[in-house]
């Protein structure tokens, strides 16, 4: 699905919001928590290519484990 919204696009938004590294990690890891389908579907979105997919949700499920 084309976009105007890329990744670089959405990191800026989240930067300016105040998330540093750490605050998107557990951004994710709270959505995959949460909506794993939906988190799966917003990566999509924004167009990551799917091993790029596949990393961030890896890492997510893996952050999110207490």
């Amino acid at each position: 699905m084309a976009t105007d919204v890329n990744k670089q696009k959405w990191v800026e938004v989240l930067r300016n919001a105040g998330l540093d590294d750490a605050a998107m990690h557990r951004w994710h890891a709270a959505f995959e928590q949460r909506w794993p389908d939906g988190h799966q579907r917003f990566l999509e979105w924004l167009d990551l290519p799917a091993a790029e997919v596949t990393r961030i949700r890896t890492a997510s499920r893996t952050a999110a484990r207490p």
